[in-house]
């Protein structure tokens, strides 16, 4: 396993990234709308390191599977959105972006529930992964290709809780 950023460059990362969301909204109030299990440590400094009106919100997607026997594209589930997203600035909140196709199929279905802007922050970017025609509005680190692990990113529900971010090597994912 090699480090990647270290548990000081994430906290400096995140306060950086907290400034620029807070710079964006200009204390306006925002919902936070976490994308899965691994943008939860993320949404926490997040939350922590906001000073506007925030509601919260974790989002779960599933596959839909109705369009043939292959995977489909992601669906919310907007039944768990508890407090909705109707005439709220929305800030998606995901832990990497890789080849963008999470993200692209969220933001319209988003988009479609009446929010008043749709904006989305990540963790990582990978470098020359993107798939899509969309780039995260606030971005913490811009990484390598590299199976990352650690500060919420899993490997088989290993490694989440590294306060750090690390690159696995292949023979540790075997």
């Amino acid at each position: 396993m090699k480090t990647l950023v270290t548990e000081d460059q994430l906290h400096d990362g995140i306060r950086r990234l907290a400034a620029e969301i807070q710079e964006h909204y200009d204390s306006k109030p925002l919902t936070l709308v976490g994308v899965m299990m691994g943008s939860v440590v993320l949404l926490a400094d997040l939350i922590r390191a906001l000073e506007a009106p925030l509601r919260v919100e974790l989002l779960q997607a599933r596959r839909d599977h109705t369009k043939g026997l292959g995977q489909g594209p992601l669906v919310i589930d907007e039944d768990l959105l508890s407090f909705g997203v109707r005439g709220r600035n929305v800030l998606l909140v995901d832990d990497i972006f890789h080849t963008g196709r999470t993200l692209w199929n969220l933001i319209p279905q988003i988009d479609d529930l009446g929010p008043t802007s749709v904006r989305t922050a990540v963790l990582l970017q990978k470098e020359g992964k993107a798939e899509v025609a969309l780039k995260p509005d606030f971005v913490g680190f811009t990484i390598p290709d590299a199976f990352v692990v650690g500060y919420g990113l899993d490997y088989n529900d290993r490694y989440r809780n590294l306060p750090y971010l690390a690159a696995l090597e292949p023979d540790e994912m075997k």
